[in-house]
């Protein structure tokens, strides 16, 4: 199982390293520096704990791809769940708020934290609007499914399969409830969140039918005998996936620090080790040995997209949030656990 975690070892002791060579560089102070650590390592844990979800969300369209794209997922992949999420996606909150340049920016982040984080908040009820609304429609697709025959919490996952018969029927609920939403609102706030949570719907559409166009073109290249590295759409699905995880984290994140480069840090050493997660959980085949975890996982996800959207409107601690996740997986797992020994004394009944 180490094995799994080597290249998120190395990157966290190079992050620790870069950690100490900031803290020290910064204020010259062993005590200051050992203060800046620990809040690395605080915010890398915080990260991983919520983020489990998504682990074995990301397994379940990992494991449909190519060796070489699950390569990709964890190396180019990382750059942009590092450097586009953690660093380039505040600072672009900030700049299109503030109208700043790049360069102004940056400085602002390093010079003036405590106005670069009430920036960045500010933005919540935006980044709450369309993250909320992708991961609903994530959740959704699982359970609005036809073909869908094993279920968990059967009297409701039998029921939304059933619905799934409707066409856009989940984006129907999905709409009536950020309307409702909506009405909690002041006027410019619920504007901004309708708006955002339209554009999070879009872009789940969009990656859906690029993913969905990606598809059909390697089925056509295989079926002219071509030998096709699938993946891309997959690839693509996941790291907006990834960034719609990563928004709350983000927003979370200046409960411990407003300096950047300590949250980066510290979300970047917790993306990492999610990444090596995934790879485990799909080479491990664990998706495959416990029937209802990925049930419980997205499960989860709904529950993380539903308290996105009511946090515009209502403060919910980050606890409450990874708690909720722990449970409704730590839950499925039992289950799954259960469900295996069940059907290993029935086998091993005399018939």
């Amino acid at each position: 199982m180490l094995s799994f975690y080597r290249g998120s070892i190395a990157f966290t002791l190079v992050c620790l390293a870069l950690g100490a060579w900031y803290g020290w560089s910064s204020t010259g102070s062993v005590q200051a520096t050992l203060s800046m650590l620990w809040i690395v390592a605080v915010l890398s844990v915080l990260e991983i704990s919520l983020s489990f979800d998504n682990a074995v969300v990301n397994a379940t369209v990992l494991k449909e791809m190519d060796d070489i794209w699950q390569r990709r997922f964890l190396t180019w992949g990382m750059a942009f769940a590092v450097f586009g999420m953690r660093v380039i996606f505040p600072l672009a909150i900030v700049a299109i708020a503030a109208g700043l340049g790049p360069i102004e920016t940056v400085s602002l982040s390093l010079n003036d934290p405590q106005e670069y984080e009430r920036i960045v908040s500010s933005a919540h009820i935006g980044i709450a609007g369309f993250g909320g609304a992708f991961l609903c429609l994530v959740g959704s697709k699982f359970f609005f499914d036809a073909d869908k025959d094993v279920h968990w919490i059967a009297v409701v996952e039998q029921r939304l399969s059933t619905f799934s018969r409707v066409p856009a029927v989940e984006i129907a609920f999905l709409l009536l409830t950020m309307f409702g939403i909506s009405l909690m609102l002041d006027d410019g706030e619920a504007l901004t969140f309708l708006v955002a949570g339209m554009l999070g719907i879009v872009t789940f559409v969009a990656v859906e039918a690029i993913s969905t166009i990606l598809e059909l073109r390697e089925e056509a290249a295989r079926a002219r005998g071509a030998v096709v590295a699938s993946g891309l759409g997959g690839f693509l699905y996941l790291n907006v996936l990834d960034a719609s995880f990563s928004f709350d984290g983000v927003i979370g994140a200046f409960a411990l620090s407003n300096n950047m480069i300590v949250i980066a840090l510290g979300l970047s050493i917790g993306a990492m080790f999610v990444r090596s997660m995934t790879i485990m959980l799909v080479k491990k085949g664990t998706l495959a040995e416990y029937r209802f975890l990925e049930h419980g996982a997205f499960w989860a996800i709904l529950a993380l997209g539903a308290i996105m959207l009511l946090s515009a409107r209502f403060h919910i601690p980050e606890t409450v949030t990874g708690l909720i996740g722990a449970v409704l997986i730590g839950v499925s797992l039992y289950w799954s656990i259960r469900h295996n020994r069940r059907e290993a004394a029935a086998g091993g009944l005399p018939h």
